[in-house]
Order: C-alpha cells, then sequence, then structure tokens
C-alpha cells in the first residue's frame, strides 16, 4: 500500500483520520484517483476542542459500492470529529466548476493531497461564475438572516447559535470575493475577515465578533444580539452591492 501523508496536517488531526484512511485505501487503494485533507485541519485555525477534520475522495470512477464500505464506519469515526467525506470523479469536478466555483476555489486554496495525484492545484475558476456565485450566496444569506431572526422568536440561546454557526458559510464566500478583487485570500479565517475589509474597503468587525462568539463562547445579551443581527445584515448587504458593482 502507497504511504498516506500526513505531514501538513495539524497533529490532533492526523491522529484522528490516519486510521480512517489507512481501514478504506486498505481495501479501496486500486479504485483511488487521490484523497485530500481539506479546512481548518491544515491551518492554524484548527481547534482540537470543535474542529472536525474534513477530506475528500477522488475515485476514479463512481462507484456507490464504495459508499457501502463507507457507511458502517461514519458511527465510529464521527465520534471522533471526523466528518462524512466528500466523494467525487475527476469528471465530475471538471463538470462542477462553473456550478461550485466557490466551494472548488476554496479546494484549491486549502487543501492538502495524502495519496495519489493532486488534482485541484490546476484547476481554474472562471471569475464570471464566481461572480455569480458569489452574488446568489450573498442574497441567499440575507433571506437566512431575515428568516433565522424571526424563527429565533427572541430566544437568546438561538440567536447565539445561528450566528456561529453562519460564519463558517462565510469564510468561503469571502474568499471568493477577495479574488473577485483581485487579491490571495488567506488561509486563516480571522486573516481573510481582515482581507476582504482592506480589499473591499468596508468594516466587517461584526464577522470577527461572531467568529471571536464561535471560539470562545462568550455570552451576549439580547440588546447585544440584537444589534449583532442589525450590524450582521447591513454588512452583508453592503458587501452584496459591492460584488453585484464588480466588472470583469
Amino acid at each position: 500500500m502507497s504511504v498516506i501523508n500526513l505531514e501538513t496536517l495539524h497533529p490532533t488531526a492526523a491522529k484522528r483520520i490516519g486510521p480512517f484512511f489507512d481501514e478504506i485505501l486498505g481495501s479501496y487503494q486500486d479504485r483511488m484517483h487521490s484523497v485530500y485533507v481539506t479546512g481548518t485541519a491544515i491551518t492554524d485555525d484548527f481547534n482540537d476542542r470543535i474542529s472536525d477534520v474534513n477530506s475528500i475522495f477522488v475515485l476514479k470512477e463512481m462507484d456507490l459500492r464504495f459508499l457501502e464500505l463507507l457507511a458502517p464506519l461514519g458511527k465510529t469515526y464521527s465520534k471522533k470529529k471526523v466528518a462524512a467525506p466528500l466523494i467525487m470523479t475527476p469528471a465530475y469536478i471538471q463538470s462542477s466548476l462553473d456550478v461550485f466555483p466557490i466551494e472548488f476555489l476554496n479546494f484549491k486554496l486549502i487543501h492538502t493531497t495524502v495519496f495519489g495525484k493532486d488534482i485541484f492545484k490546476d484547476i481554474e475558476i472562471d471569475l464570471s461564475d464566481l461572480r455569480h456565485h458569489c452574488e446568489r450566496e450573498l442574497k441567499v444569506k440575507l433571506i437566512w438572516l431575515r428568516q433565522g431572526y424571526l424563527s429565533a422568536m427572541g430566544d437568546r440561546k438561538l440567536l447565539t447559535e445561528g450566528f456561529v454557526n453562519s460564519i463558517t458559510g462565510y469564510i468561503p464566500l469571502f474568499r471568493g470575493i477577495i479574488t473577485l478583487l483581485g487579491k490571495k485570500p488567506p488561509s486563516m479565517q480571522s486573516d481573510v475577515i481582515t482581507a476582504l475589509s482592506e480589499a473591499a474597503q468596508i468594516n466587517t468587525d461584526v464577522f470577527s465578533q461572531v467568529l471571536k462568539e464561535k471560539h470562545e463562547k462568550i455570552k451576549l445579551s439580547i440588546e447585544e444580539l440584537n444589534t449583532m443581527f442589525e450590524d450582521y445584515y447591513e454588512a452583508t448587504e453592503k458587501i452584496g452591492k459591492i460584488v453585484d458593482e464588480i466588472k470583469l
């Protein structure tokens, strides 16, 4: 069996997911194109307490029997904070770049190849596709913010969870917007928020506050959460207008 390269992973992440890779590749290596780890497990954002380890398996050809192999392992490894992997093929990747440009941009920017040939480093993201995807995502987030605020019905815990859960989805989007503005996106989440502020010339403090809340679990009053909602919504709206005005 080929050697699995886990050197660039956070040590805790490597310890968690190494046995998972060994188990899969031990019986499926011949049909595997490549295997990757993405996300915080390869950045300084990794938090032993809250971070999952995310991976991507690229099969030479789609095989549903591979899912049958994975499914029984889910319960065991989910307890170790190993997330269910994404399953792709080279053909799927090439045909999906225009549909999911934000996701594939982030895979390209933040991944490490642990087995096989790196298929992500040379993918090309069309900026027009990326702009349309960013515009759509921002409009969806505005709807989500309105509906989420109403659904929380003033419950402090629900409002806090809504903000904390949402910031994870904003960071990949911000990397896309930074790319559209002609800058190279950073890896660290806090640096991404700062880079967006500098590239777009807007105040992104509220996103930094939510990211801090996610990691430090600061208890906020309902008044503070209402103010956060207003700032969060207004900042998202301003970013949406900036993306709308980008000419490529």
